[in-house]
């Protein structure tokens, strides 16, 4: 999964008191082969939509025209009422009471079905369902009626602004998302400089997460998973009153945490020594390019160039999308990312696309769009590690969660 939601996934699980598998997704059986449309060919059932969704759009980001069937896949996943589960199995069966809908995995179908177009009635209807389980502090939590963290309610807003949604008027009880996010922005002191919890713990306290930060930032930007660079602006952390300022205090944070580690961010399973957190870092990166840091995003991705390798052929499609969106914010060319076609990767683990992407022309800019909707520039599953924290959890390169019934 991408990191950033591994968080939102383990409170989702303990609230149900799921049991969270602690090593990789295991690839099916022959008797369970995996529908053709499908990217990755890991068992689908906790991450099925969101991996999808994350190939598609990171398709679109880099030109290429997603095979017909592997769309048609994921809006067949949609349940009647708008939302999401990470995976059916059997789309033909109707959505009952107990399946297990997701505001992660809806708001990423979202971003995907918007960005491709022509999906408007389920876009719509899944705006519609996220609106409906909007907590009454305005944020989300990973499952409908759990409490809101700083993961889900941020890819929620960038499903809402992708859909053509104002998410600062998207409303209930008269708190809005970006009211949720700043309870959830930590002040100016010390080593949590402006850094973004996930929850409060059980008393209450916020503790940091760069996890919950990198999404925090581009919550609070009301971006989502794709962006261009912002404007450069001063990480200068003071208090957090705003969703601007809460942006500019996470990216402060998130610098001098990939500075300490070599300008990348590290994760651990419990008890297990400290390893790199190769999604997070790439995640970290959209985010700083997005507030405008754009020299530190540049480090971090020249990072990501000579050591995720490795980390995304064992991952799959959702790692290799994570370092497209990367790629895509910084200008860095994906079809050549460190001698690694990021693109070509991505498309082997799944249906061909359509069209092949294009070469930029000499008259277009990085991240402008052709008539047909598709970006031309330059250029978020397996390992499931725990990091002990006040009341959070990290995955650490794979997206886990509860069976979706």
């Amino acid at each position: 999964m991408n990191v950033r939601r591994s968080a939102a996934v383990l409170a989702a699980v303990t609230v149900i008191g799921a049991a969270m598998p602690a090593a990789a997704a295991p690839s099916p059986s022959p008797s369970q082969a995996l529908p053709s449309a499908l990217y990755g060919d890991k068992d689908p059932k906790f991450d099925g939509v969101w991996r999808q969704s994350l190939a598609l759009l990171a398709q679109d980001t880099v030109g290429e025209k997603p095979a017909a069937k592997s769309v048609e896949w994921l809006v067949r996943q949609q349940c009647k009422d708008g939302g999401f589960a990470s995976y059916r199995a059997d789309p033909t069966t109707a959505c009952d009471a107990k399946t297990m809908l997701d505001t992660n995995a809806t708001s990423a179908a979202v971003q995907a079905l918007t960005a491709l177009g022509g999906h408007d009635d389920a876009t719509g209807t899944a705006v519609d369902w996220l609106k409906s389980v909007q907590n009454e502090d305005g944020g989300w939590g990973y499952a409908p009626g759990g409490a809101s963290d700083t993961n889900s309610t941020s890819i929620v807003i960038g499903a809402l602004a992708a859909a053509g949604e104002k998410p600062d008027q998207v409303e209930k009880d008269g708190k809005s998302p970006y009211d949720a996010l700043l309870k959830l922005a930590l002040p100016c002191d010390g080593d949590s400089d402006g850094a973004f919890a996930f929850q409060p713990d059980k008393k209450g306290k916020l503790a940091a997460n760069a996890d919950a930060t990198a999404a925090g930032v581009l919550g609070a930007l009301g971006k989502g998973m794709v962006t261009e660079p912002g404007a450069k602006s001063d990480a200068t952390c003071s208090e957090p009153g705003t969703p601007k300022q809460a942006a500019v205090n996470g990216t402060a944070y998130l610098t001098s945490a990939l500075a300490k580690d070599d300008n990348h961010l590290m994760s651990a399973m419990a008890g297990a020594e400290p390893q790199p957190d190769y999604g997070n870092t790439a995640d970290a990166v959209v985010a700083l390019a997005a507030q405008g840091n754009t020299a530190q995003a540049e480090k971090s991705v020249r990072w990501l160039e000579k050591n995720s390798a490795s980390w995304a052929t064992q991952s799959g499609p959702a790692a290799y999308a994570q370092l497209i969106f990367a790629a895509h914010a910084t200008g860095t060319n994906p079809r050549d990312f460190g001698g690694a076609d990021l693109v070509k990767q991505l498309n082997a683990s799944g249906p061909a696309p359509q069209t092949a992407g294009k070469a930029q022309s000499s008259d277009e800019k990085p991240g402008e769009k052709d008539g047909s909707g598709s970006f031309f520039g330059v250029w978020w599953y397996v390992g499931v590690c725990l990091v002990a924290g006040i009341g959070i959890g990290f995955l650490f390169t794979g997206r886990k969660k509860q069976q979706q019934l």
